[in-house]
């Protein structure tokens, strides 16, 4: 499937990052699949609780970890969130087990760490990577703990790619188009703004 859109975003804290998500939310319709991707504390369930006050779904948005999936129903008219968890998921026949594809047409289905996995569920998708300057990779047990515990603090580069005509000409606020700013490198650097 061939990218049609590639934008970043920074975003200075959680409550940037669940906004961010509310707005995202705003754009998104049953049948759709988000990836998230990022280091632990990075903030991908941040990100999913703002996509579901802004779909307006039943039931606090939490790490599915150790369930795996979470399915949280509307409260109104819209679509249900489907929230995965595939950090322990080792195969593709451990995803086909889940049977995502049989609530994805009237779903939004969000997919943490589904990145090798879940791609071929939907024509067309959203991977979103989330990464922190104090991000968790290689991280001691001291370091990773002091993370947890500042998850809501700290600005996260949100990278958006659309795949798929449903995403061409993807806009979000703040964002910037990633493309554009490779390729010309005169370009200000501090063009990135803030969602808040």
């Amino acid at each position: 499937m061939t990218r049609t859109s590639h934008l970043t975003i920074d975003l200075p804290d959680a409550d940037a990052t669940r906004a961010l998500g509310r707005a995202l939310a705003a754009l998104l319709r049953a049948g759709d699949l988000v990836m998230l991707t990022g280091d632990l504390g990075a903030g991908k369930t941040t990100l999913t609780q703002g996509i579901g006050a802004g779909l307006d779904v039943r039931g606090q948005v939490a790490s599915p970890t150790f369930v795996i999936a979470r399915v949280h129903p509307p409260l109104g008219d819209g679509p249900a969130l489907v929230h995965v968890d595939a950090y322990r998921l080792g195969s593709l026949d451990e995803v086909d087990a889940l049977d995502l594809d049989a609530s994805l047409d009237e779903s939004v289905t969000v997919v943490e760490w589904g990145r090798g996995l879940v791609e071929s569920i939907a024509r067309d998708r959203l991977e979103l990577t989330l990464s922190r300057p104090r991000g968790a990779a290689g991280a001691t047990q001291d370091e990773l703990a002091a993370i947890l515990d500042d998850a809501e603090s700290g600005t996260r580069r949100l990278t958006v790619e659309g795949f798929g005509e449903r995403w061409a000409g993807l806009e979000l606020p703040g964002a910037i188009d990633a493309d554009d700013a490779a390729q010309d490198p005169a370009a200000p650097t501090d063009r990135h703004e803030s969602v808040g």
